[in-house]
């Protein structure tokens, strides 16, 4: 029988680190959850483990990619992909330079 568990990895990607930070931040240094935190006096030390949790999330999903994991991937996709969701439609987005 198998079950659904998390599993924390100790072993350390400075790579995977940057990324996951940087993407973090990325997601969640501007725009709504900044206005959230404030509207709902979300404080600073509750805002680092909303990060944090984030962070890891991300690290272990960048892992699974690039060990080309794609079965655990597609667990998490099919645990996670609840068809209620609040999400109307997807809008890919991207941010960064260009040539002009």
């Amino acid at each position: 029988m198998k079950i659904w568990t998390k599993v924390l990895l100790k072993d350390r990607n400075n790579k995977i680190n940057l990324i996951s930070r940087s993407l973090t931040n990325y997601l969640y240094g501007y725009g709504p959850i900044r206005d959230l935190c404030r509207k709902y006096k979300i404080n600073a030390n509750d805002r680092k483990i909303i990060d944090q949790y984030t962070t890891n999330r991300i690290a272990g999903l960048l892992l699974l990619y690039l060990s080309k994991d794609k079965k655990r991937i597609n667990d998490i996709v099919n645990k996670y992909n609840i068809p209620d969701s609040n999400i109307e439609s997807i809008i890919p987005e991207i941010e960064g330079y260009i040539d002009k």
